[in-house]
């Protein structure tokens, strides 16, 4: 591969944006095109005031108008401008210019890229606060044939869009340098989008990487380094693992999430979502083409001994996706914060599906002690929505009863406030549950997997045992990047 810094004047390590853009600038390979539509030319505009940016831009252009845009990049099918579609029919249209326009016999040392964004700032009533799809589509080698990409969604959240604009000029600068200086430190790369930004004003809630240079970088993780670094409250993938946009997925969905450690997913677990799929379904208000099932793990069910585990995130999130699950990693410890970020995208129903020790944890007091309202305050925003609790009863070890939402110990002042609940149909019992695996837990089957101990496969479902095994899930270390 050829060099990016074969012909780079050497630089100091300096943070500015001026010193990014400039490196760039006075790199005789670099050169691509600019596109930018919905905030300005704010990203070629940092290139253009460094010095030098005839050796670097090849075109830098804004299609504002829908009908410009539409005769360049033709007709989206959703009609929609803001999307990721939008952002890679962009991309592609311009590296194809590129490689048109410019001689291979009389430049053949240049690194082509195509810069875009697609970005809808802060409306005038301010209600809408802004987002867009940023990427940039590359080359490290001149005879690469296949190109490199980052794309990624960003959510504004300052109150001026001259502010918005001014942030994701600097987000740009910093993307397409890390693209040709960090490309082998993805993690790096991640972390230095925010260089000279606020994490308040901006967030990142998805990011992919693919090309040549990025067959190593497993998505999943870089979804899990967006969480980890604090760009972002939750991020999703789908079974194919590639990172979703949780807006895009949730919009006006009815969604039944289900928490869990899935440490490893057991039968157990694929009962509670099946059984609790076919009530949700049934429900009145709730069409199932309009349905999703999220299979959802918090921040701090990933942490061991304080810090994350990614191999063990890696290992759960394997088996998830080949049964064919829709995985959120997010912060939120509490349901009812798990509920108010799902109600930022959907006023359709919204299920949990959860075992009786979860249900109790919800009704202690102790959890909400941060919150000036408490417990009332909390249970404001997770029940008075078109919400619904599944519940998956639980076997006393004890003495053997079978704990439902009729016989659940709840703390004797909250009893009230259960009822409450409980008799305006915010429960719901799941009674026709498998009673022949209410005996698994996912921490015995995980401590039988580490102490080679048998017996635990037939406690999993179809295919995932022999996964566990062909893989070693659940017995490997990560491998993370130098100087991490």
């Amino acid at each position: 591969m050829a060099s990016v810094l074969k012909k780079d004047i050497a630089f100091e390590n300096i943070p500015s944006i001026k010193a990014k853009t400039l490196r760039i600038n006075l790199n005789p390979d670099i050169y691509g095109t600019f596109a930018e539509i919905g905030a300005g030319q704010e990203t070629a505009r940092h290139f253009f005031r460094s010095g030098g940016a005839s050796g670097t831009i090849a075109k830098a252009m804004s299609a504002y108008d829908k009908d410009f845009s539409d005769a360049i990049y033709g007709v989206e099918a959703d009609g929609r401008y803001v999307t990721q579609a939008r952002l890679k029919t962009m991309l592609h249209h311009e590296m194809r210019l590129m490689e048109e326009r410019i001689s291979r016999d009389k430049h053949p040392e240049r690194l082509f890229f195509s810069y875009a964004n697609t970005v809808a700032t802060i409306d005038f009533s301010k209600r809408y606060k802004g987002h867009g799809w940023i990427g940039i589509r590359f080359q490290l080698d001149p005879e690469q044939k296949e190109f490199d990409e980052i794309i990624l969604h960003v959510r504004f959240k300052q109150n001026e869009a001259r502010l918005q604009q001014e942030t994701l000029g600097i987000l740009g600068v910093n993307l397409i340098y890390g693209a040709f200086y960090k490309y082998n430190k993805p993690r790096k790369l991640l972390r230095y989008l925010y260089d000279h930004i606020d994490k308040d004003t901006l967030e990142i809630d998805m990011i992919n990487f693919s090309g040549p240079n990025f067959k190593e970088v497993d998505n999943r993780l870089m979804s899990l380094q967006l969480i980890k670094n604090d760009m972002t409250d939750a991020v999703m993938f789908g079974p194919d693992g590639n990172n979703l946009l949780p807006a895009a997925i949730l919009y006006k969905k009815n969604i039944l999430a289900l928490r869990g450690s899935f440490r490893p997913v057991t039968k157990v677990n694929m009962d509670m979502f099946q059984k609790s799929y076919d009530i949700f379904v049934r429900e009145q208000t709730v069409e199932e083409e309009k349905s999703i099932v999220i299979f959802e793990i918090t921040l701090s069910n990933l942490k061991a001994s304080g810090e994350i585990d990614e191999q063990d995130f890696m290992d759960r999130a394997e088996l998830l996706c080949s049964l064919g699950h829709t995985v959120m990693i997010s912060k939120f410890k509490e349901y009812f914060k798990l509920v108010e970020y799902f109600s930022n995208y959907t006023k359709a129903k919204i299920g949990l599906t959860m075992g009786v020790n979860n249900l109790i944890d919800v009704f202690d007091e102790k959890y909400y002690r941060h919150l000036s309202g408490g417990i009332l305050e909390a249970f404001g925003k997770l029940f008075f929505k078109d919400l619904k609790v599944y519940l998956y009863p639980m076997k006393d070890a004890e003495t053997g009863q079978i704990m439902t939402s009729n016989n659940v110990k709840v703390h004797p002042r909250m009893k009230e406030l259960y009822k409450f609940f409980k008799y305006n149909g915010k429960v719901m019992d799941i009674i026709d549950y498998d009673p022949e695996i209410m005996h698994i837990f996912s921490r015995d089957v995980l401590k039988k997997i580490t102490n080679m101990e048998g017996g635990w496969e037939e406690m999993l479902p179809e295919g995932i045992a022999e996964m566990i095994k062909d893989r070693k899930l659940f017995t490997r270390k990560v491998i993370s990047e130098k100087s991490e």
